[in-house]
């Protein structure tokens, strides 16, 4: 999401408050669901939409989530292809009500992730109250990993508890050769960042 004169993600987000948080989380999902239909992202093979979503903006996980059904059945977009992502940035006050979405979300057969994994409030505490199936490595720890034997062994602890608790990894913001050499040699075998593409409004770059 961008501000109507190109404004980044944060400009918007810092706008969000407790009046307005259940309706703009409700518009994004959407909105994201209509552009990805408009691009025949569902025609792709193995191809998912990823939403972050406000945890604090579900109250009723098997209510709130119909909106966003009915947007998937009415641009025709298979809600298997949904992939709803909770940043690790975004506090969590009650970690229980989060189960219950990431439950209710893999009952309607959504794929759960957590965004940014080791920049935000809970880390690994985060990981043990709940596992998702896919994890995403936050940029932090996958700049320079080629140069940095410290984010090595960090990324390789995370690896290693990610294959034994059956969950897929991703690393975030690879903007070089060496830092996507390096982490495929470790293992990880998706990645995502400008060394791949720039990301685009309305729009699916190729990938380099």
């Amino acid at each position: 999401m961008r501000g109507e004169q190109g404004q980044g993600a944060g400009y918007i987000l810092s706008q969000v408050n407790d009046a307005n948080r259940y309706r703009f989380d409700q518009a994004c999902r959407v909105k994201a669901i209509e552009l990805a239909a408009e691009l025949g992202l569902h025609r792709l093979d193995n191809c998912k939409l990823s939403i972050n979503f406000l945890p604090n903006a579900v109250y009723r996980p098997a209510s709130c989530i119909r909106a966003t059904l009915e947007a998937a059945k009415r641009f025709d977009f298979p809600a298997n292809r949904l992939m709803f992502e909770v940043t690790e940035g975004e506090k969590i006050s009650d970690a229980s009500h989060l189960i219950n979405i990431f439950n209710e979300y893999r009952r309607q057969g959504f794929t759960t992730a957590i965004d940014d994994f080791g920049s935000g409030y809970s880390g690994l505490n985060l990981l043990a109250t709940f596992q998702p199936q896919v994890l995403k490595i936050d940029m932090e720890l996958t700049r320079d990993i080629d140069q940095n034997q410290v984010k090595k062994a960090i990324v390789s602890g995370v690896l290693l508890v990610a294959q034994q608790l059956e969950i897929t990894i991703i690393a975030e913001g690879i903007e070089t050769e060496a830092e996507a050499n390096t982490l495929h040699q470790m293992g990880v075998n998706y990645m995502q960042g400008y060394w791949f593409a720039r990301p685009e409004i309305a729009a699916l770059p190729l990938a380099n």
